[in-house]
């Protein structure tokens, strides 16, 4: 039985990726970095800080990764306070609610820092739904090392086989695969050159994914 679900943020809840590409070419402008669009592409649903050790890494910057992810958290501040399109995705509320009403232990599992994360619970009124939060900027290890689901999981006080996570990367998906969870790919029109192939439900749509719907695949 379906007991838990453990919500990826960017791309799932809130399409924030629009704000985090201005803020890491910036950020790259600012290094004097030349990043290219499959490089950026591979860090999806990694945490800011094992990107920026990777381009120091590549680099040879001699700049500590902590202040690149300070240059970028910046510029993100400052497009997140000064962007008004900035939206839930549709029909992420209503699953949530739907959820949320079902009895649904809801854990946020996001490679977001904290910061981010509680900007966009406040600014939409999340917290009311939602049991704990967990920032994978905050753990050992980034997606798609499976620590932030197992540690979601935990968080929910349910059994993994009882969890479902939603995730609309690539490394999400491996993350939750390695930790041993059902996963549901979400394939929308603002996630890009993604790997569906290793979830195990794929959908375009969270009705697809409403608990009267997903609940007889536990």
């Amino acid at each position: 039985m379906l007991k838990a679900v453990l919500f990826d943020m960017d791309g799932v809840i809130v399409d924030t990726e629009p704000l985090h590409r201005k803020a890491y070419f910036l950020m790259f402008n600012d290094m004097d970095i030349d990043v290219t669009e499959a490089m950026y592409t591979g860090y999806t649903g990694q945490s800011t800080l094992n990107i920026c050790k990777q381009l120091v890494t590549y680099f040879n910057i001699t700049t500590p990764p902590e202040t690149l992810v300070a240059i970028k958290r910046k510029h993100f501040k400052y497009l997140f306070e000064n962007d008004t399109s900035l939206q839930l995705l549709d029909g992420v509320l209503d699953l949530i609610k739907n959820y949320h009403n079902h009895g649904l232990t809801l854990v946020l599992a996001s490679s977001a820092s904290m910061p981010n994360i509680n900007r966009i619970f406040k600014r939409f009124d999340l917290d009311q739904y939602f049991v704990a939060k967990l920032s994978g900027a905050d753990l050992k290890e980034s997606k798609p090392h499976p620590e932030i689901f197992i540690k979601a999981a935990e968080a929910s006080g349910q059994p993994k086989k009882q969890c479902m996570v939603i995730e609309d990367s690539s490394n999400g998906i491996k993350a939750a695969n390695q930790a041993g969870i059902f996963v549901v790919g979400y394939d929308s029109k603002h996630s890009t050159d993604q790997d569906y192939s290793n979830a195990n439900k794929v959908v375009g749509s969270f009705t697809e994914i409403h608990y009267q719907a997903i609940a007889s695949l536990f």
